[in-house]
């Protein structure tokens, strides 16, 4: 009898159905089905066996906003839409490991499905605050600028702030590769097809693949799938740190995902403000960036975000809601990539909002007096190019002159070089030391 009534309660006794009006670009409108926002619906196609998936999006008085998650051609006046009853989720498990997916957790490497037992929500409820253990045990990442003097802790979030063509795939791939974390999850999003496999071939290897899941949406699919596999992404992450596992969430871009939610927000009839972007933008990166951190289960998610500065505008909306959301930023120079410094990365732009209570008191001291030696060689810059300085009008300008070679050569690094932190603050306190001692010779 029980297997009677399992039958009577898993079959279908109703449908909410409801009926295509209207298409407009990506976005369309429909009379029905009775659903809620963000429930997944299927568009049954007369051409093909198969029915496209759409996202309700928004409601207007009588209608129903949906986005598609694949090609609109095909849907037309009258199709028949489905709700489906499915919130969006995506199936997790640790044969994740090593694999490319898509935004739908289906394999695009080539290989088998693998078995996935759990099927997690994209949009897990927000952590208690209070509930989040202190941010207190550092996080390696084989990279000596970030290790010597933008030191990361488990669970913190960072943001990657450059322009195009600065090298920030680069450095994800040298992070990847070498931060000390159980597991990478990688995020691309938006990204152009080439530079999938570059990505993986190239920057990540086979070594960082092997502990890697990437979620891959490029830039040619739709808004709301982009949207989705930054969801995906945070939601596979999630699954491993209840395992109690170090987790490095990396995702390139956030700036693709906020315009992409900002098309979305167009769509379902949200106003636009700062350069065209909608308000849930700038609710929905906060909410994508607080699911990341320490929780009590003993792991944490370290995320790193990339922010790409349109036009080189680090003031630009989403770089300032990204920079005060997170807890710290990194900053890619142009100006340092054209000269073969790599990483690019600005070290007196960027800064840890840790780094305080993630090092010692004798580490600060060689960190300050860097970062000291640092702006007074740049402040002076100019003139010294110039040839307008003399030696000795000024032991502060002669100390930075002196240890800019080695400081210089402390924070480059070729792509397959590691150190470890304690080699990277030994190089650091050498290079500062040298200074001073050029300085008094």
């Amino acid at each position: 009898m029980q297997a009677y009534l399992d039958a009577v309660r898993d079959t279908e006794l109703t449908r909410r159905v409801g009926r295509v009006l209207a298409i407009s670009g990506q976005s369309i409108e429909a009379a029905g089905p009775d659903a809620a926002i963000g429930e997944v619906c299927e568009l049954r196609l007369d051409h093909s066996a198969s029915p496209l998936l759409a996202e309700v999006v928004g409601m207007r008085p009588g209608r129903v906003i949906l986005m598609p998650y694949g090609d609109t051609r095909g849907v037309g006046a009258g199709s028949e839409i489905v709700a489906t009853g499915q919130p969006p989720g995506v199936r997790v498990g640790d044969a994740l490991l090593g694999r490319v997916i898509d935004a739908f957790g289906q394999p695009i490497d080539g290989r088998a499905p693998p078995a996935l037992p759990l099927v997690r929500s994209l949009y897990a409820p927000p952590i208690n605050p209070l509930t989040r253990p202190r941010i207190d045990t550092l996080l390696e990442t084989g990279v000596r600028a970030i290790d010597s003097l933008l030191p990361l802790g488990r669970g913190q979030r960072v943001g990657i702030f450059a322009g195009s063509g600065v090298g920030k795939s680069t450095l994800l791939g040298m992070l990847a590769r070498d931060v000390r974390t159980d597991v990478n999850v990688i995020a691309l999003i938006g990204e152009r097809g080439r530079e999938v496999r570059d990505f993986v071939e190239k920057q990540l290897g086979e070594e960082g693949l092997r502990r890697s899941v990437l979620v891959v949406a490029t830039s040619d699919q739709p808004a709301l799938v982009r949207t989705r596999a930054a969801h995906a992404a945070t939601a596979i992450a999630e699954y491993f740190r209840e395992q109690g596992k170090q987790v490095l969430l990396m995702m390139d871009s956030i700036t693709r995902f906020a315009m992409a939610r900002r098309e979305i927000g167009l769509a379902a009839g949200e106003p636009p403000t700062a350069r065209g972007y909608t308000p849930s933008v700038f609710s929905e990166i906060p909410a994508l960036c607080e699911r990341c951190g320490t929780t009590d289960s003993g792991g944490a998610i370290t995320a790193l975000y990339t922010v790409l500065v349109e036009g080189d505008d680090f003031n630009e909306p989403v770089s300032d809601i990204v920079r005060a959301t997170l807890d710290g930023h990194i900053m890619l120079s142009r100006e340092l990539a054209h000269e073969g410094h790599f990483p690019a990365i600005d070290v007196l732009q960027s800064a840890s909002r840790l780094a305080s209570e993630l090092t010692s008191q004798d580490e600060r001291q060689v960190m300050s007096a860097a970062v000291d030696l640092l702006a007074t060689y740049e402040r002076n810059r100019q003139m010294v190019d110039m040839g307008a300085y003399r030696a000795g009008s000024n032991p502060a300008i002669d100390r930075a002159m002196a240890a800019m070679p080695a400081l210089r050569a402390v924070l480059r690094q070729s792509v397959l070089e590691s150190n470890t932190r304690r080699e990277a603050m030994a190089l650091l306190a050498a290079a500062v030391n040298g200074g001073a001692n050029g300085s008094a010779a």
